[in-house]
């Protein structure tokens, strides 16, 4: 079995998590609302509720914001660009787990992010039959399970802000509190976008070259900072970056 891609994982498997909503702020009051408003999330994503895409009504922006209220420090660390920057490398990272685009898709590829959300290679069904005898609520003969719309957010968000050793969280990557170790920097494992590529699915897309999975996580970057007017910064990819493991 390949690598999984945990950040896919996280944010597409999110049905498995039953997370409370209850004491969330309203959707209105979060802090990512003063980077991210509704006219420029659904400019981000002119794409998400056609009726092309398998999850049409499924990424709403008040979704995005109750999940970003329980992760304050998300978009909140360093200064106006930094914290611009980290919250468009976030909406890149997950539209290229999530994307419907092609090269010659209106509007471009890169406005077709948060287009699905079950895993299409390899299909799977979200419930685990080599464990599940051993799991205090097994899964249902029969019955697979699919997240709600927060949930997805909350757990992609709750990979992004973890630190998961001896990778760093993407996080303190994008706000330059990552300090890298001799490990780290015996494998090039400089600061910038593409080492949050690395930490997302380094085993599979790093230390190559003219990866297109990198270029088109680099596509989704460069069109979400430019319209959240900031520059993208330096390290796009990870082509000369051992993978952690």
């Amino acid at each position: 079995m390949s690598p999984i891609n945990l950040l896919a994982f996280f944010f597409l498997a999110a049905s498995s998590f039953i997370v409370s909503d209850a004491g969330d702020a309203a959707a209105g009051c979060s802090h990512v609302a003063s980077i991210v408003t509704e006219e420029l999330y659904n400019k981000s994503f002119l794409h998400k509720d056609d009726a092309a895409c398998p999850a049409k009504n499924f990424y709403t922006y008040a979704a995005f914001l109750r999940a970003a209220d329980r992760f304050p420090r998300f978009g909140a660390v360093g200064g106006r660009i930094t914290r611009r920057r980290e919250v468009a490398a976030f909406l890149a990272q997950i539209s290229h787990e999530t994307t419907g685009g092609w090269a010659t898709a209106p509007d471009g590829p890169y406005s077709w992010g948060l287009c699905f959300k079950e895993e299409i290679k390899p299909a799977i069904n979200y419930c685990d039959n080599v464990t599940a005898a051993g799991l205090r609520w097994p899964c249902v003969a029969g019955k697979s399970y699919h997240g709600h719309a927060v949930v997805a957010f909350k757990t992609a968000l709750w990979f992004w802000m973890t630190p998961q050793p001896p990778k760093p969280s993407c996080h303190d990557v994008m706000t330059g509190r990552y300090r890298p170790s001799r490990a780290d920097m015996a494998a090039n494992r400089t600061a910038g976008f593409g080492l949050t590529t690395n930490i997302i699915n380094g085993g599979l897309e790093c230390n190559r070259t003219d990866d297109p999975r990198v270029n088109d996580r680099i596509g989704f970057f460069r069109r979400y900072s430019g319209i959240l007017g900031v520059n993208v910064g330096d390290n796009l990819d990870c082509a000369h970056q051992l993978p952690y493991s």
